[in-house]
């Protein structure tokens, strides 16, 4: 039997082994990438369009795709889901039947496969509103998929803002609408943000969704209604459909990753910038 001090000893060296785990595997996997794509990328590779099914060229079409559905998503789900999340953080007890019930139904929307949220995309968006394969019937599907977790982790930003804020806002007079905008927003931005960030990177990590939406063109979108290729898809395709994609595949996914790194600094300097306001 271990004494305490041996048991004390046996649980710090498994959280530094699952530390150092969870550390060195995507290290890996950035190295990975860098060593198979890094020599790809250049500044015609950003700008070019495919070539030979992704072979050569570059990926400038995609990108101009790939930002698109990602402002369709969040066009969608910031203003449906602040506006959710207010609700329930505000009009809603946490602890009710009516709370429990809200957030049961949002925790098992969010562990729904992404490929069940494709085919729902698929039958109402393309065929029953006849938005077909196209940009904005990639993005209203993606905003479907990421609204209830973006919901989830507003409202508990929200719900944890400390209730001191609250009662000052009371011995002040303010209104609840001044309250919330000039108090509880403010507070709760970095929380926002992490959410913002959560859903921006399922929604560009996403590949299943818009096979059956947004289509495998990859052509220059002209408008919202054209069909386009994401950089997710992309990568898919090249690394399982196209012999000797396996570098641009790299490279691709070097610039997904770019992009989200930069769409997360973003988000939280914007948050701190509010916060300091």
């Amino acid at each position: 039997m271990l004494s305490s001090r041996q048991t004390d000893q046996f649980m710090t060296g498994l959280i530094w082994l699952v530390a150092i785990v969870v550390t060195v595997i995507p290290l890996m996997m950035a190295y990975d990438l860098l060593a198979n794509g890094i020599q790809h990328i250049s500044w015609s590779f950003l700008v070019d369009k495919p070539l030979d099914s992704g072979r050569s060229g570059g990926i400038g079409p995609l990108i101009v795709s790939t930002f698109l559905i990602l402002f369709v998503c969040l066009s969608v789900v910031f203003p449906f889901g602040l506006a959710c999340a207010l609700y329930l953080s505000e009009m809603v007890e946490g602890d009710s039947t009516k709370g429990k019930q809200i957030s049961q139904a949002l925790d098992i929307l969010s562990g729904v496969p992404s490929i069940v949220f494709g085919l729902f995309g698929y039958v109402f968006f393309a065929q029953i509103l006849g938005l077909g394969f196209s940009i904005l019937s990639g993005g209203l599907t993606l905003a479907c998929m990421a609204l209830p977790l973006f919901v989830r982790l507003t409202e508990q930003a929200l719900r944890h803002t400390p209730n001191s804020y609250r009662q000052a806002a009371e011995a002040l007079n303010l209104s609840h609408v001044s309250f919330v905008f000039r108090i509880l927003l403010p507070s709760a931005s970095t929380g926002i943000a992490a959410a913002t960030i959560v859903a921006t990177g399922r929604a560009l990590a996403e590949t299943a969704v818009l096979i059956f939406t947004a289509g495998y063109v990859m052509r220059q979108p002209e408008s919202l209604m054209d069909s386009g290729r994401a950089l997710s898809v992309h990568i898919y395709d090249l690394a399982m459909n196209v012999a000797g994609g396996t570098k641009p595949a790299a490279a691709t996914a070097l610039v997904l990753l770019s992009l989200l790194i930069l769409i997360n600094l973003f988000a939280r300097f914007l948050s701190k910038r509010w916060l300091r306001q």
